[in-house]
């Protein structure tokens, strides 16, 4: 038993024994591997600081210049902003002077179409647009117009606003007094349906100021004048707008003699009326062409007689030259020529012979 006792306590003396050579055996090869995986571990950091400070300096000098062009980006969106901020102020001013200006604009307007509702206002401004007209047509220097002139007729005074004066004295009578408050009417409608009724307000008063311009009969006032007389329009949106509304204006005109005329149609009518006053012009200057072309001739003739009778008389003075000479060779030179015969003469001196004119006068045959 003792024996056995003691063999168990040596079994249990080992087993510490192992354990605690085990233990110690572990904690060395614990602490061996902690220093060789700290002196790893060392080595790995030193290499991978290296490789990261190399990375590092590799992104930093892909990073400088895109950090350049975005500082140049930068600095460009900066100039950019500041360019925005002024137009935006320019613009703002601008805005700000269109808003003035079309207030101005639409009090001007507001102004002028009161203005116009005012009879002897829109007669004048009508007699002002007829003028440009004229002046723009070239019929000024011709001369041939004449602007408020006063008649005497039938149902009293008449007055029309331009005589336009054609070759041959005939005359064309224009009349610029249109009506115009229907159409301002129309214009400062709120709705279409009243702009609609305004318009043909306008047609009807067209229509009736026709009506009394062919019951005066211009034409009738002047010995030679066409049958008809001319309204004239100032605006072509005052002819459109009554057309519109009424499209027989042109037939009711035409059927009382009187001839719708705007701006450009009165213009293409004084056109061709300075072009007959250019050809009337040109059929003068050719008559007086041939008046003088038959004094000139005339005139030629008489000078054709003068330089003949001229040459007549060269050719009697040539004649009486040589006579002359033929007289004084044949009588005089024969007997002083014999002075140098006896040695009387002069040494040295001798006496030309004298000679006829052979050349005869050119006869003026034209």
């Amino acid at each position: 038993m003792a024996w056995l006792l003691s063999r168990a306590e040596t079994r249990h003396k080992l087993s510490d024994a192992f354990k605690a050579l085990s233990a110690d055996a572990l904690a060395r090869n614990n602490q061996a591997f902690l220093e060789l995986a700290r002196a790893t571990l060392a080595q790995t950091q030193e290499a991978a600081r290296g490789d990261l400070a190399l990375r590092q300096q590799a992104i930093a000098e892909l990073v400088t210049p895109v950090r350049a062009s975005l500082e140049k980006v930068d600095g460009k969106i900066q100039e950019l902003e500041q360019s925005r901020a002024g137009a935006y102020a320019l613009l703002s001013e601008q805005v700000r002077s269109l808003i003035e200006t079309q207030s101005q604009l639409r009090t001007e307007t507001g102004k002028l179409v009161t203005a116009l509702r005012a009879p002897s206002a829109r007669g004048h401004w009508g007699e002002i647009q007829l003028r440009r007209v004229v002046e723009m047509a070239g019929m000024l220097d011709h001369c041939d117009f004449y602007t408020q002139t006063t008649l005497n007729g039938e149902d009293g005074r008449l007055r029309p606003d331009l005589l336009v004066r054609l070759p041959a004295g005939k005359t064309i009578v224009v009349d610029a007094k249109t009506p115009l408050d229907g159409y301002l009417q129309a214009i400062d409608a709120t709705d279409e349906f009243t702009r609609k009724a305004r318009l043909s307000d306008h047609a009807r008063q067209v229509r009736a100021h026709m009506t009394s311009l062919g019951r005066k009969s211009y034409w009738e006032q002047f010995d030679q004048a066409p049958e008809f007389a001319v309204l004239f329009l100032p605006g072509e949106c005052f002819f459109s707008a009554a057309l519109e509304s009424d499209p027989s204006l042109i037939e009711v005109g035409v059927e009382q003699n009187i001839i719708l005329a705007t701006p450009t149609t009165l213009i293409a009518l004084l056109r061709a009326v300075a072009y007959g006053w250019r050809h009337e012009k040109l059929a003068q200057n050719a008559a007086e062409i041939s008046i003088l072309g038959k004094d000139l001739f005339k005139r030629l003739s008489d000078m054709g007689e003068h330089w003949n009778r001229m040459g007549r008389s060269l050719e009697r003075a040539v004649e009486a030259y040589n006579g002359a000479v033929g007289s004084l060779e044949s009588r005089v030179m024969v007997s002083a020529r014999k002075f140098a015969d006896l040695k009387t003469a002069p040494l040295g001196v001798e006496i030309a012979e004298l000679e006829p004119v052979e050349k005869a006068v050119r006869a003026l045959r034209a």
